[in-house]
């Protein structure tokens, strides 16, 4: 959705989708407009409790199963288990996504992790396409005026054209770019704590045949997972960068993720969208 700054300071029910790699503050940033005022979605929280709460709890289940104490407590229905997935608490989304590698140390073998990736990325166009009627119903039955649509880190990997075209129809996209110095502390971040990522399929083919010819590993069940994900971490934020900045240059604006340290209100965020606004038209 293209407009002038005035066009969108005037729009009465404002959409916007924040774009950009987990950790640039795309939920900071929701999160600083009035709670009373807008409605925030979640892409991740749809995704978890919509389209993979079954695998999910299946997966906890599994692990469970495999110990006798609760083993017998399932069998016997004398408990139930279930998952807590929130906008602040996406772990058991990581936990289902996994890491690829030894089963030893954790790991999924290549076969499941790629039918893993595979329900989340769709799981996450289902979540987006579900944008539209959420932005409706936000207004019709809650009474919010305005919607923010917090979408994930990965969305500019799902090579979906029909996503993009319903989110750049009911929503303005905006782009939060990282400068190199958030880049590194990104980078920084994945080498402290290596968490599971979705993976474009393509993108980690390559990425495993170059990281076995480098370590001289024979095979993806050799690769220990926290090491493959440290590796494979600054490759995938070069692989999305020109991905979200296409997006951004297509469909919608981009702003400095360093400025988002500059919001503390509404009407912070609204003149800061409206700069970003003004610098296209």
């Amino acid at each position: 959705m293209r407009m002038s700054r005035q066009e969108f300071l005037r729009w009465p029910n404002k959409a916007i989708t924040l774009l950009g790699m987990s950790g640039v503050g795309k939920t900071t940033l929701a999160n600083s407009l009035p709670k009373n005022d807008w409605f925030h979605f979640s892409g991740d929280y749809r995704i978890g409790t919509r389209y993979l709460d079954e695998p999910i709890l299946d997966n906890i289940k599994r692990k469970a199963m495999q110990v006798d104490f609760l083993r017998d407590l399932l069998r016997s229905d004398s408990i139930y288990i279930a998952s807590n997935v929130s906008v602040h608490n996406l772990a058991p989304i990581s936990s289902f996504l996994g890491k690829l590698g030894r089963e030893d140390l954790g790991g999924l073998a290549l076969e499941e992790f790629k039918r893993r990736q595979r329900l989340h990325r769709e799981a996450e166009i289902a979540a987006m396409k579900d944008v539209p009627g959420f932005i409706a119903k936000s207004r019709e039955i809650y009474g919010y005026d305005h919607f923010i649509n917090d979408a994930g880190g990965s969305l500019c990997e799902l090579d979906e054209p029909e996503v993009e075209e319903a989110l750049a129809a009911h929503t303005l996209i905006v782009y939060l770019r990282p400068d190199p110095a958030l880049e590194r502390e990104l980078v920084k971040r994945a080498i402290r704590t290596p968490k599971p990522m979705y993976y474009q399929e393509g993108f980690l083919d390559d990425s495993i045949a170059r990281y076995l010819e480098e370590t001289g590993l024979s095979g993806p069940e050799e690769i220990e997972p926290d090491a493959f994900v440290r590796w494979v971490f600054p490759a995938l934020l070069d692989h999305r960068r020109p991905r979200y900045e296409a997006m951004a240059a297509r469909w919608g604006y981009t702003i400095e993720a360093a400025r988002i340290g500059e919001v503390s209100s509404e009407a912070d965020f609204l003149a800061l969208i409206g700069e970003a606004l003004d610098e296209v038209s």
